[in-house]
């Protein structure tokens, strides 16, 4: 693509309009600076609601994918990439899951997390050719994130999951981009120009946050990840999450914190057992075998056995 064919696509771009709102905003304190940043902050998680509907059919297709053994890709580049890869970092602790399930791939590899690898998002061959890496199949879900929705890489992504097979989504914050219009599913959180032009690390990250966000947390909610509100599936594999791992018991159950601790130990910090023997009376091995009877769902297991008793 030539400058002048780049120049004038970013012309038309929302995400890369001058903001009415902020034309002064090099004349101000820092305090008004600070205001008007967080004026204009408040305008995405409105943004956000207006594509529920489309973050759920997503949500639909990585939870059936996750029950298949499929994976969760993320595909971006620059902030957008770092942004898939924090969430899909995030999840293994949180949920107690595999590093394999959800896995972020950036344009120009673990270098470009922290600093800007110049032309890795220019080519197309480059998201295939690391997706292939990864041995993208038909049962694997691919999430191309772009602000503009016209990085060369997440298309070359994209294309390449469309013809494996896999369920293909777009999150962009640009209406009808490029990424949109090739994926299967496409979100596209509108939020407007942001407060420093060009800048899409600001309202457009914060929306794409917020969506990754769902995408991850339901999917997990719907395979099970969750009793209630609460994390059952944490990994404690620190000070601070044994700490949090029994704390949760306690908010489960209602036990005492020494309950929960030796009940913890007894299910080397399987939290999710752990809740399970306190609410049934359960020993291990027969909390297990109801556990692993309904798939993992704790709610199922406590109603399941509530109805025997």
């Amino acid at each position: 693509m030539t400058n002048d064919t780049l120049i004038n696509a970013l012309s038309h771009l929302i995400s890369e309009g001058r903001n009415p709102d902020t034309m002064d905003i090099d004349t101000l304190s820092s305090l008004d600076i600070v205001e008007r940043i967080n004026q204009q902050d408040k305008l995405v998680p409105f943004a956000v609601e207006k594509v529920l509907a489309q973050i759920a059919r997503a949500v639909d297709k990585i939870t059936d994918a996750f029950k298949i053994g499929g994976r969760l890709i993320y595909m971006g580049a620059g902030t957008s990439g770092r942004l898939g890869i924090l969430d899909a970092s995030e999840c293994p602790p949180t949920f107690g899951v595999s590093d394999d399930m959800v896995i972020g791939l950036i344009a120009g590899g673990k270098e470009a997390i922290l600093k800007a690898q110049e032309g890795a998002e220019d080519s197309p061959s480059l998201g295939e050719q690391d997706l292939k890496g990864i041995k993208l199949s038909h049962q694997d879900v691919l999430v191309g994130i772009a602000a503009s929705g016209r990085t060369p890489y997440v298309i070359g992504g994209l294309d390449y999951a469309n013809k494996v097979g896999a369920t293909s989504i777009a999150l962009s914050c640009n209406p009808e981009s490029p990424i949109a219009n090739i994926a299967n599913i496409a979100i596209c959180p509108i939020v407007g120009p942001e407060a420093l032009t060009g800048s899409t690390r600001l309202k457009s990250g914060t929306a794409q946050k917020l969506v990754l966000n769902m995408l991850t947390t339901a999917s997990m909610i719907r395979l099970g990840k969750s009793y209630q509100n609460l994390m059952v599936d944490v990994k404690a594999t620190n000070a601070k999450l044994v700490a949090r791992a029994t704390r949760i018991v306690i908010q489960a159950t209602d036990c005492s914190q020494q309950q929960a601790q030796d009940t913890l130990k007894k299910t080397d910090y399987d939290v999710k057992l752990a809740i399970l023997m306190l609410l049934t009376g359960l020993d291990r091995d027969a909390a297990k075998e109801q556990l692993n009877l309904q798939n993992g769902y704790l709610r199922k297991a406590v109603i399941e056995q509530t109805n025997r008793s």
